[in-house]
């Protein structure tokens, strides 16, 4: 499949707009934070860490078409957030992750699953993947329900990098299914 060209998805509240360099300051207002950074059990990144992790993306976003978008709230035009695709394997498997993340004074207010939907029916209706999974650290419970709220059923447990995962997973015909 040749990769699209990186496209912004609007939602009521959220412009998702392909992640840029520009984004690493407003990224490390999520990634520096402890309250975020614990439900990946990891120490809040440092400057250098972010840019590390920014420039990943924005190749994974060249090679593919596609990645990891930035959530952009329309009211204030803030960087909130992050949510979008990558190709990983799992289990070996070649597959594409939904995952997200949000600063944590927006937490609870529907943002990770307002962007997380877009970003679903983006990949099944533009992109026509036919799967879509979730890792999910145990114990992130918030990122579980997000997961849920999008259609996603967990299917497996696995270990990844010494970390336990819940992967959910999602078919474009399951999605279909249940919208009848």
């Amino acid at each position: 499949m040749e990769p699209f060209p990186p496209t912004t998805i609007e939602t009521s509240r959220l412009l998702l707009r392909p992640m840029v360099t520009r984004d690493l300051a407003g990224l490390l207002g999520i990634f520096a934070d402890p309250k975020v950074m614990a439900s990946f059990s990891e120490e809040p990144f440092t400057p250098e860490q972010m840019r590390r992790w920014l420039d990943r993306n924005l190749r994974h976003q060249e090679e593919f078409g596609y990645g990891l978008f930035s959530v952009i709230r329309k009211t204030d035009g803030l960087l909130i957030g992050d949510c979008g695709l990558e190709q990983m394997t799992v289990e070996g498997r070649r597959v594409a992750e939904l995952g997200y993340d949000f600063r944590s004074d927006v937490w609870n207010q529907g943002y990770a699953t307002e962007a997380a939907r877009a970003v679903r029916d983006y990949a099944f209706d533009v992109l026509e993947l036919s799967e879509l999974i979730s890792l999910v650290r145990q114990a992130n419970l918030a990122s579980a329900r997000v997961a849920e709220k999008v259609g996603m059923r967990r299917a497996a447990e696995l270990e990844r990098y010494g970390a336990r995962y819940w992967q959910y997973q999602l078919t474009k015909e399951e999605l279909q299914a249940s919208s009848r």
